[in-house]
């Protein structure tokens, strides 16, 4: 069982690994499989539903299970207030926003 943001992104690491593998072993596929059925167990015990998740939840949620501040997301809303401001519910994620956000946490999840 999975119990960490920390583990998570490791796990995530191997299966990804993994995925782009163009042939694994035997062994390589029970891994896969395993750790697929671990990620996706974890997800659904810890990420909220998306479908009932605002962006803003999400976003908050995302910056607490990877330790982000707002200042580490300034450079993607152009300042920290601004940051501060989506957070609050004050303003809204733009599609530009939102869109360099993955980036961000693929950047976070490589630490």
């Amino acid at each position: 069982m999975i119990d960490s943001p920390a583990e998570y992104n490791r796990m995530e690491e191997i299966f990804n690994n993994l995925i782009d593998k163009e042939k694994r072993s035997p062994e390589e596929d029970k891994i896969f499989d395993l750790l697929a059925n671990l990620l996706e167990d974890y997800e659904r015990r810890r990420l909220p539903p998306l479908e009932k998740s605002s962006p803003r939840e999400t976003l908050k949620f995302l910056m607490k299970e990877n330790n982000l501040r707002q200042s580490d997301l300034a450079a993607i809303f152009c300042t920290q207030s601004v940051v501060s401001e989506v957070l609050k519910g004050k303003r809204e994620i733009t599609k530009n926003q939102a869109k360099a956000l993955p980036v961000k946490w693929l950047k976070v999840s490589k630490r």
